[in-house]
């Protein structure tokens, strides 16, 4: 909970997104003696998602989260990602086949970086090649909203059944109950074009090249290029 008798000023989306961009630049001229022999992914995510948390609650409060517990930001709604240019994706908790669809329920803010090592520093710099910011209506996986969409802007429109054999061609993890809700609610609020690519696993496994693309080309409102 966030102490309404802290004298530093609430921490909004739009400040989130203004500081993430400061701190991205700042964090891209910036050696790491500790990053140096390492590329461990999760290493380096957990590295900067603190410091950049360090960053913020130096000057604002917030409710803070974490990865292991739930999203970084849960009072604003946003999750911070940390990804290597080289395969920029991630995990991110399942709660239901609907995502896929409807998206995650939250935000993303993303930082793509490139680590290039400096043997004579003994350290290593993050430069971030990608900022980008996802509202959580387009969070949903590309292809499969690309299927429903085309479905649904038929000229004969679609019928339940064939919504449900479509959502089990794209193999969600959905009952047969579940999957007729799902169906149903579709017809009655198409989704939005969603911008991650979303795999099935235990966990869901977000890849983000798509949405790096729409960032880059300034082409989707609702996916914006920061730094």
């Amino acid at each position: 909970m966030v102490d309404e008798a802290d004298p530093r000023p609430v921490l909004t989306i739009a400040l989130l997104r203004e500081q993430a961009a400061r701190f991205a630049e700042r964090e891209s001229r910036h050696h790491e003696p500790g990053l140096h022999l390492t590329d461990n992914g999760k290493t380096i995510g957990t590295y900067l998602e603190h410091k950049f948390q360090d960053h913020l609650d130096r000057q604002f409060r917030y409710e803070r989260g974490n990865s292991a517990r739930g999203i970084d930001f849960p009072g604003l709604r946003v999750d911070m990602k940390v990804t290597s240019v080289a395969q920029p994706q991630s995990s991110s908790p399942f709660d239901s086949a609907r995502q896929k669809v409807y998206g995650l329920g939250y935000d993303l803010l993303v930082f793509v970086y490139e680590k290039h090592n400096d043997a004579g520093r003994g350290a290593a710099r993050l430069e971030i090649l990608h900022l980008i910011y996802v509202e959580a209506a387009l969070t949903g996986d590309h292809q499969t909203t690309h299927g429903l969409l085309a479905l649904l802007g038929r000229e004969e429109g679609a019928t339940s059944d064939e919504i449900v054999a479509y959502l089990r061609e794209r193999d969600l993890p959905l009952g047969e109950a579940e999957a007729r809700q799902l169906a149903q609610e579709i017809l009655e609020r198409p989704p939005r074009q969603g911008q991650i690519t979303i795999s099935n696993a235990l966990q869901w496994r977000l890849n983000y090249n798509r949405a790096i693309t729409a960032a880059a080309d300034d082409e989707v409102e609702g996916v914006e290029r920061l730094g």
